[in-house]
């Protein structure tokens, strides 16, 4: 059972214009650096690169990409790769069978379709074997500074439940749900400051809300929870 220190919250109702703000004000004082941690220079690799990182460790795809796109360095390359050359270049990412079958099947669309571009349009993106709006926002705010959505990973659908912004397990939902409540301006910052408050205070197993400098704006502070 864990239990926390905080009797009562009595801050902010979450969710509230004052509390979004407020915590958003903190995390980005707490975290000035938060971008994204994985390493690319092209949308392609983006691209890629957030493929292999479902279930995955930015570091750990770090490690595989670093040769991975000295042997791929154009999409036609992916493109006409063998499924078990590829499996065997990104094994160590976890689900290599379907990330391989899914990285040659998204390039082999963007050679048909996209005349050998990575789309810039969330639809286009969309429509990549392997890509969901997680991906597609990943790759369009990144690679293209275009910000039309929220990224939800698994750290930022956790925090976003406990600090009170979603009771959803849906990342498609989450998305909309914060979407109503984060201002527009802070689209693209907020997915990596809740990836990276995530990271070192607000773990999944036991989240350290003793240390934690937003447990007063926090609800699941204040609540006795099962582990």
């Amino acid at each position: 059972m864990e239990t926390s220190s905080f009797p009562t919250y009595v801050g902010p109702d979450p969710g509230s214009p004052e509390q979004v703000r407020t915590i958003i004000a903190e995390l980005r004082r707490l975290y000035p650096d938060a971008t994204c941690t994985l390493n690319f220079s092209t949308p392609l690799e983006l691209l890629v690169a957030t493929q292999l990182a479902a279930q995955c460790t930015d570091e750990r795809v770090n490690i595989v990409t670093a040769q991975l796109f000295k042997k791929y360095p154009r999409v036609e390359d992916y493109a006409s790769a063998s499924q078990e050359e590829l499996e065997q270049d990104i094994r160590s990412t976890g689900f290599y069978r379907n990330k391989a079958k899914n990285i040659r099947a998204a390039s082999q669309r963007i050679l048909t379709t996209y005349d050998g571009e990575v789309p810039s349009v969330m639809q286009d993106l969309l429509s990549l074997p392997g890509v969901a709006r997680k991906t597609a926002n990943v790759v369009l705010g990144y690679a293209f500074n275009i910000v039309v959505g929220i990224v939800v990973d698994t750290h930022v659908g956790r925090l976003s439940r406990r600090l009170g912004w979603t009771s959803s397990e849906d990342a498609v939902k989450i998305e909309q749900d914060l979407m109503r409540i984060i201002p527009r301006e802070d689209w693209f910052d907020i997915s990596h400051l809740l990836i990276f408050h995530g990271r070192a205070t607000c773990l999944a197993r036991k989240p350290l809300c003793e240390q934690c400098m937003l447990a007063q704006l926090c609800p699941s502070a204040y609540i006795a929870k099962k582990a």
